[in-house]
Parts: C-alpha cells; structure tokens; sequence
C-alpha cells in the first residue's frame, strides 16, 4: 500500500500514545485528584497527606525513569528534581502529621 492510501491514525490510538508518554504525569495527577476530593469532602488531613504522596511518587518517579522517559516531572537536573520533589513532599506530610486537628478529621 502506498503512502497515499495509508490509513489516517485513529483517535484512540492518538490518547493512548499520549498516555503512554505522560504515564509518570497522569500517575500523579489521579493521586492529587484523590487530595482534591478528600479537601473537597472536608477531609484535610487526608487530603494533605495525598498531595505529600503525590510529591513524594513524583520524586520516585523521576529517580527511577530515565530523563526521556519521565516527561513533565523532568523539569531541572534528575538531581535537583529528586531532591526537591522529597523535600516538599516529606514537609507537607510533616506538616499535615504534626498540626493539631482541632476535632476536625
């Protein structure tokens, strides 16, 4: 078959080569997605927790996947991305653990 005659991509094949690309990015966006709907459920401590996870599987991510492969979560240096991925999520779970609740969940 001919170059001319080729069949056009289809949509599906399209969204499913996007999400194989940004798997890593999608990853952690359905995690933040979680913390959103426990903030949403007035469920902050939760919720805070969430969004530290979903920094911390972003550092974990990027440590692991080679530059090419981590799409988005590739944004300075492997070094520097790690370090600073580990740093906020360990504080925001530090803060989320350590604040007094105050009777609220």
């Amino acid at each position: 078959m001919s170059p001319a005659h080729a069949a056009p991509e289809s949509r599906t094949s399209r969204s499913g080569a996007f999400f194989r690309e940004n798997l890593p990015i999608v990853l952690v966006a359905v995690v933040m997605v979680v913390a959103v709907v426990f903030l949403a459920w007035d469920r902050w401590r939760r919720g805070t927790f969430f969004f530290g996870g979903a920094t911390l599987l972003a550092a974990a991510l990027r440590m692991l996947l080679p530059t090419d492969r981590a799409g988005l979560l590739a944004v300075r240096g492997k070094t520097f991305d790690v370090v600073w991925l580990t740093v906020l999520g360990v504080a925001i779970i530090a803060l989320a653990a350590t604040i007094s609740s105050l009777g609220v969940t």
